[in-house]
């Protein structure tokens, strides 16, 4: 089994900063590309960034020159680095993956069960 676990949510004030992590456990032979996502009350889930296996990055528009995303393959974690917060980046922040478990078969995604991020204004 592979697990997805997220920390370092919390309450902060605007233009403060957090740093979220995650990291992968279980039966893992390769990871691929690590995402964030994140979803607002009441809004759809929407990708905030994405790193693949060779360390190249993408950003949601919202977020480009306040957040970075890195990982460390070593340790199988991926973090977010989130500074300039503002209150529209209040959500619930997913970690996903794409995980190949044996070195026979296809990487399947995987997501962690989210941590709350509040931005106060």
């Amino acid at each position: 089994q592979v697990q997805l676990v997220e920390s370092g949510g919390g309450l902060v004030q605007a233009g403060g900063f957090l740093r979220l992590s995650c990291a992968a456990s279980g039966s893992i032979f390769s990871i691929y590309a690590m995402r964030w996502y994140r979803q607002a009350s009441g809004k759809q889930r929407e990708l905030v960034a994405d790193i693949t296996r060779g360390g190249t990055t993408t950003y949601a528009d919202s977020v480009k020159g306040r957040f970075t995303i890195s990982r460390d393959s070593a340790k199988n974690t991926v973090s977010l680095q989130m500074n300039s917060l503002k209150p529209e980046d209040t959500a619930v922040y997913y970690c996903n993956a794409d995980i190949q478990a044996h070195p026979i078969g296809a990487p399947i995604g995987y997501w962690g069960h989210g941590t709350q991020v509040t931005i106060s204004s």
